[in-house]
């Protein structure tokens, strides 16, 4: 039985900034094709070791590889394998979505540019919007194009830094969905996030970063597998107005009771 190397694996990671101890040792694997978040509070250095992993940065200690390749000796190979959105939406509000796409394209010395842009667009329901300039586009449209650009040359590992700061629900339920669907499809993804509702959502396995160091890394389960079992209270729960209205009327005679209320 052949066993699968992790897409991303970092053991003993260090970094400082003079007196600043940023990273103390960190150690994770990721397995490819899952999503994997980072979860931890500002200023845990979750985006500094996003930028190492990203070839961005260069560790004090320890060792980082990203499919296959080090970081450190070997960083044209990670840097062809990968992608980077960062926490900000990195498009250019002039141009329109498709030219942001070609753009790309033709910076990563692509064929067939627009075939690409035109293929990255209808993928994340942005035919309709390909055309107009992206100042016109709403928060969700330009992190899913955000998100889009960075999947031009089709990276096996994505980095996302904090993917959805600053969306409302909606935009962040339109971006949560685009991640799933990459990681269907067997694209790597590595998420920053503080949000934990995001990292309960989306991830395969969580790794949590405190003062620089990893303190739980697991599956959702196995987490909550550390805490006491939940204490089990019993509160009433009052009927919603949707349960009133059917118990009224019955079933099979919703339109008539409507018209008698009429």
């Amino acid at each position: 039985m052949s066993i699968t190397a992790p897409a991303i694996r970092v053991q003993g990671v260090e970094k400082s900034y003079a007196d600043l101890h940023v990273l103390r040792g960190v150690d994770f694997e990721v397995a490819p094709g899952s999503i994997f978040a980072l979860l931890g509070s500002n200023g845990a250095g979750k985006t500094t070791m996003i930028r190492i992993l990203s070839t961005l940065l260069k560790q004090d200690a320890g060792t980082a590889t990203v499919a296959g390749s080090d970081v450190t000796t070997d960083a044209l190979g990670v840097r062809s394998s990968i992608s980077l959105t960062g926490q900000f939406a990195a498009v250019d509000e002039i141009l329109s979505g498709k030219e942001n796409l070609v753009l790309v394209a033709k910076l990563r010395h692509l064929k067939n540019v627009d075939q690409i842009a035109d293929d990255l667009l209808a993928r994340f329901s942005l035919t309709e919007a390909g055309s107009r300039r992206v100042a016109t586009y709403s928060g969700g449209m330009r992190r899913r194009l955000d998100i889009a650009m960075s999947l031009v040359g089709r990276p096996t590992v994505l980095f996302l830094d904090e993917p959805t700061t600053g969306l409302d629900p909606e935009a962040r339920n339109e971006v949560w969905q685009v991640i799933k669907e990459l990681a269907t499809q067997g694209t790597t993804v590595l998420l920053t996030t503080q949000y934990l509702d995001e990292a309960e959502h989306l991830a395969d396995r969580i790794a949590i970063l405190h003062q620089g160091r990893i303190i739980a890394n697991g599956t959702l389960g196995e987490l909550k597998a550390l805490l006491p079992p939940a204490t089990v209270e019993y509160v009433e729960k009052q009927p919603t107005l949707e349960e009133i209205f059917l118990a009224l009327v019955g079933p099979g005679s919703t339109t008539e009771k409507l018209e008698d209320l009429s």
